[in-house]
């Protein structure tokens, strides 16, 4: 089973906050996950995003595929 890095939903309604997850792919969105990576607040001014940058580079070594929001996050603020 593939292992993907994605964005699981917590908060309220109208009022979103993410956690940066590694999970396996076919999991739901906010169902089981393997390792919890950082969070990204996208509601703050400016936006905060905090992510442990060793374990994120862990798993993308051991072969696992970010989802399109989660790379654009790393590139913003891990490189």
């Amino acid at each position: 089973m593939a292992v993907k890095l994605r964005l699981t939903r917590m908060g309220r309604k109208k009022k979103p906050f993410y956690r940066v997850v590694a999970a396996h792919s076919e999991a739901k969105r906010d169902g089981r996950f393997l390792e919890i990576l950082g969070t990204y607040d996208p509601l703050k001014d400016p936006v905060e995003c905090k992510m442990d940058a060793e374990r994120v580079k862990y798993w993308l070594g051991q072969g696992a595929t970010p989802t399109e929001t989660v790379s654009s996050l790393i590139k913003k603020f891990i490189n």
